[in-house]
């Protein structure tokens, strides 16, 4: 049974869960009652154009204890894991306490397990990836990776196999075989506490839904309007979950209950993927019923 007593103030926490789950309002606990600094692990909420569709920290939040790297990142910049880590180190070595939260398992895999240091893919060939899935689908990105990264991503991402694509044309090897030669980490598991924050299936959909009613009500849908005019579904800040719903509903393509409707799902299969993830790579972190958080 978790409490919040039984964590060290003189450790980092570290706080994995899926959407919705409650995981933002524990590291604000912890960071009042212990002192410490949120960092954000939500490869979504670094950038600036999106605060209530991510579920940012928003003013009320940040008044309690201080937070880093939320909202940080221009809308049309590139961000990486790799840009993340080097964030992330400074932080670490700071005066205080990381409690770290999110939901992008990788930043925490390349943060307790270390990174490949892998070459920054050229631009020709990421437009070259881009026309290609747009085009033909990831499967057709398939056949051209090798078979060891094949068993280790998910294939049913087109986002993960299309970077293993891009390593693998532009380096001429396979991505497993640069993760195999991965350095240290900046920050070994049993060196932090770990917390996975374990959810139920309805829920946590029943919570989706109603927070996504929540967004809306206080500005989702003039947010995406304001991201209208520059909206590029390639770049990864306009990767947030409920956004293209959002602005084919201001297209007119689609009512507002639609999009809401659909947003929702969307979210929910979102949640089911991290869901997997946290079950399959996270299994040495210390289990927290979602439940008992709210």
């Amino acid at each position: 049974m978790f409490a919040l007593g039984d964590l060290s103030p003189e450790r980092p926490v570290l706080i994995a869960g899926p959407t919705a789950s409650g995981k933002s309002a524990l590291a604000l606990e912890i960071a009042e009652r212990q002192g410490g600094v949120v960092v954000n692990a939500d490869a979504i909420q670094v950038f600036g154009n999106w605060r209530v569709l991510t579920a940012r920290p928003g003013p009320e939040d940040l008044v309690r204890a201080p937070h880093a790297l939320y909202g940080h990142v221009a809308w049309n910049a590139e961000y990486s894991v790799g840009h993340w880590l080097r964030e992330v180190a400074p932080l670490l070595a700071g005066p205080e306490r990381p409690i770290i939260v999110g939901g992008t398992g990788l930043y925490f895999a390349a943060l307790t397990e270390g990174l490949a240091e892998i070459p920054a893919t050229p631009p020709e060939v990421r437009t070259e990836a881009d026309a290609r899935r747009r085009e033909t689908g990831h499967d057709s990105l398939l056949p051209e990776i090798d078979a060891e990264t094949r068993a280790r991503i998910d294939v049913r991402n087109p986002m993960r196999v299309q970077r293993a694509w891009e390593v693998q044309r532009a380096t001429g090897r396979g991505l497993a075989s640069w993760q195999d030669a991965t350095p240290p980490p900046l920050l070994p598991l049993a060196r932090a506490h770990a917390l996975r924050v374990d959810v139920e299936r309805d829920w946590l959909n029943a919570r989706i839904a109603r927070r996504f009613d929540q967004m809306l009500a206080l500005g989702a849908l003039e947010e995406a309007r304001a991201n209208l005019g520059r909206w590029d579904p390639a770049r990864l800040s306009f990767k947030a979950i409920g956004a293209p719903e959002l602005i084919a509903h201001l297209r007119g393509d689609i009512p507002l209950g639609t999009a809401r409707e659909q947003a929702t799902t969307a979210t929910c299969q979102f949640a089911k993927r991290q869901r997997t993830w946290l079950r399959s790579r996270m299994k040495a972190w210390q289990s927290v019923e979602a439940a008992t958080l709210c």
